[in-house]
């Protein structure tokens, strides 16, 4: 009985999986959200029937997109069946709604790299250069527009702006990983709804201001600083990569800053407006308050100050 619930299972998934990916190819005012759905038929085969049998699942959708689809649907198969399958897995083994973020996460990360390897090898898309030369052309018809509104004297501007591109572009494999963070959110959040009605589980994710990352990350966060001011070469492997973990790591404390803002909010009782207030002022003058956030998460972690505050309660 176990084994014909699988069959039956891959087989409509499949399907469900089959037709969104045509919808994303031939539709195209649809197309984005169906790309987002494309993660949860293997959620929910995963998580009803574990690993193993998904794997056969995503072979079979792989084929299936193959043929419906040519190869230019292999990376998306690879994508969305790595990604869906690492949090159906999570889900499957009643992990907490972070730790699946988390694997999620990795499994995108992996689905994104056979995305860019597979378009540079197979298509001879070279991503890099791409991104650049499209970066350069928008800034130059930017540069030309103020030009002629009289604003010609833009010599130290242009520079800015190529000193900004090159930092971008070497920030990719970063801006890769906050895709996938965000990619395995969205699915994860969406098969949670799908679950809870198909299957009457109750899963969601805790409240914000609950979310806590490793101590350890300020020491990763801490290194790379040090690395990145220690090493001079700027075009060197080692500069490059310490940049790449500073914003990565900067990131996360970010948002352990933000999660401590809403958590001391609602400690205090303080209205909810607030703490989202502080999110879009932040957003709107970065540059005068997300060290502060930051420097509110390192402190958060560090010192455990939601522990401190609870305790003092007590």
């Amino acid at each position: 009985m176990n084994q014909s619930k699988k069959i039956v299972d891959g087989t409509i998934l499949t399907a469900v999986y089959a037709v969104l990916l045509l919808v994303s190819v031939f539709v195209p005012v649809i197309s984005i959200i169906a790309v987002v759905l494309l993660p949860i038929p293997f959620v929910i085969y995963t998580s009803r029937h574990g690993g193993k049998p998904a794997l056969l699942m995503w072979l079979a959708a792989t084929l299936i997109s193959v043929l419906i689809a040519t190869t230019f649907s292999l990376p998306i198969a690879v994508l969305a069946g790595s990604g869906g399958i690492m949090i159906g897995g999570a889900i499957y083994r009643k992990l907490s709604a972070h730790e699946t973020w988390a694997r999620g996460t990795f499994g995108f990360i992996f689905g994104l790299l056979f995305v860019f390897v597979f378009t540079q090898v197979v298509f001879q898309v070279n991503w890099t250069e791409e991104i650049e030369q499209q970066m350069n052309s928008s800034m130059d018809l930017t540069f030309e527009t103020l030009g002629e509104f009289g604003l010609s004297e833009q010599d130290q501007g242009e520079e800015i702006v190529s000193q900004t591109i090159d930092l971008l572009v070497n920030l990719l494999p970063v801006i890769l990983v906050g895709g996938a963070i965000v990619m395995a959110f969205i699915s994860q959040w969406l098969s949670y709804k799908v679950l809870n009605r198909l299957d009457k589980k109750e899963l969601r994710f805790p409240p914000f201001r609950t979310l806590r990352f490793p101590a350890s990350l300020i020491w990763v966060y801490f290194f790379a600083l040090i690395a990145s001011f220690l090493v001079s070469d700027t075009t060197s492997f080692f500069y490059t990569g310490a940049q790449n973990i500073l914003a990565l790591t900067g990131l996360l404390m970010t948002l352990q800053g933000f999660s401590f803002i809403f958590f001391y909010a609602h400690h205090k009782k303080m209205s909810k407006a607030i703490p989202i207030f502080s999110v879009v002022l932040t957003l709107l003058f970065p540059t005068l308050l997300l060290f502060l956030v930051r420097f509110i998460g390192i402190i958060d972690l560090g010192f455990g100050m939601k522990d401190r505050l609870d305790k003092k309660d007590e």
